[in-house]
């Protein structure tokens, strides 16, 4: 699908600010939503709004419309439908998941981190220490790149290790790490193996099997859906591991990971949202990389964190103006209606590495023109000193 052909189905990308057309950069904290996704969730809302399990029409609708995103999601991973389960967003179901984890494990167990991740992909197992006394051991993010030290994650893993927890890209500055390595160092050292794949899921196509991960989580509002979080587990795993659950609620996969009722709209929501990105992803993602990283560091007063297109990364930039916070270079940019990112977003341990107080970030999604990265390096250009 051509990007004049994706932009029609996205009404956001009607508004304006200051007379000008907005330019979003803000993808990887959260896309805009094709008319297509929304109109599945108010139908939803309008006509087949009731709980589940019940013996009525608009009851047995609700089944069927959750068990159609449980197939779509599962087709999405080339996993199966009773492997998926749903939740608020990535951070709630993976809290979730380490609450059920950390009752299998005892004090003295190990889980593996990177100082790569958002802390989504930290703070739940970081949460077992206090919980259950299991040790946090944190992969060294290598400075120069912002990738992760896979030689020290080996060194980090072995007999005590339970869990080696990883994201499929980094949201801050964009690096996709080496996966197979991952699984690899986790198959070696008998652990579990977890991937945080919201930031790689609106850039590449993701097989559970390929990967070979035992868990798998993701967030659809990052990819052109609703705020829900979808959580893969093995079936034996989701069919066997204590989820804190209500007595009287199910406890066969994957309902027995869901807690109360859900947010059904958004599930509805989420069948419409497998299919918009199977209806793009086939022509694959436009190279706009390159484009932007040559430009941006060709200018004195910029400084680009994170690998170069030469190495996996997705088309997401962070950076840093001379003598301007992130905030300052983020507020510019929106009176020429370009929006992008500012701070850490959640990201703390990297912007904490990089000795910054915060970082610049200009992400790309199908709906990104040519036109539009143009206006946004001419803008930080524009930031140089010597022209403010």
């Amino acid at each position: 699908m051509h990007v004049e052909e994706i932009r029609r189905c996205f009404p956001a990308l009607s508004r304006t600010h200051r007379k000008l057309p907005v330019a979003y950069f803000d993808a990887p904290g959260g896309t805009q939503v094709p008319q297509v996704v929304a109109d599945a969730m108010t139908d939803y809302l309008f006509h087949h709004n009731a709980n589940t399990h019940w013996a009525y029409p608009t009851s047995e609708e609700t089944d069927a419309i959750i068990a159609g995103a449980r197939d779509a999601m599962a087709g999405f991973l080339n996993a199966r439908a009773d492997e998926i389960s749903f939740g608020a967003n990535m951070t709630t179901v993976t809290f979730h998941l380490a609450r059920a984890l950390g009752r299998t494990w005892k004090a003295g167990d190990e889980v593996i981190v990177t100082d790569l991740d958002h802390h989504g992909n930290v703070a739940p197992w970081r949460a077992l220490e206090m919980d259950r006394g299991i040790v946090v051991r944190p992969a060294r993010m290598i400075r120069e790149t912002c990738q992760v030290d896979m030689e020290h994650l080996a060194k980090l893993a072995g007999p005590k290790t339970r869990l080696i927890a990883i994201g499929g890209a980094s949201n801050s500055v964009g690096t996709i790490n080496d996966l197979a390595r991952a699984r690899q160092i986790a198959k070696s050292a008998g652990a579990l193996f977890f991937v945080d794949a919201v930031h790689l899921a609106p850039h590449e196509r993701i097989d559970v099997k390929a990967i070979g991960c035992d868990f798998l989580a993701l967030s659809a509002y990052k990819f052109y859906g609703p705020h829900i979080g979808i959580l893969f587990a093995r079936k034996e795993l989701l069919e066997s591991l204590p989820f804190p659950k209500l007595e009287p609620s199910p406890d066969t996969a994957p309902e027995r990971a869901e807690t109360g009722t859900q947010n059904q709209e958004g599930i509805a929501g989420v069948k419409a949202t497998v299919e918009f990105m199977n209806s793009i992803q086939s022509g694959g993602e436009p190279p706009h990389s390159e484009k932007i990283w040559r430009a941006l560091t060709s200018m004195k007063h910029v400084r680009v964190y994170g690998p170069p297109p030469s190495q996996p990364r997705t088309p997401t930039f962070a950076f840093t103006v001379d003598r301007m916070t992130s905030e300052q270079v983020a507020k510019e940019l929106a009176k020429k209606a370009i929006f992008v990112s500012h701070g850490d977003f959640y990201a703390a341990t990297v912007v904490r590495k990089l000795g910054v107080e915060g970082l610049v970030r200009a992400g790309c999604a199908a709906y990104t023109t040519d036109d539009e990265i143009d206006r946004l390096l001419r803008s930080v250009e524009e930031l140089s000193p010597k022209r403010r």
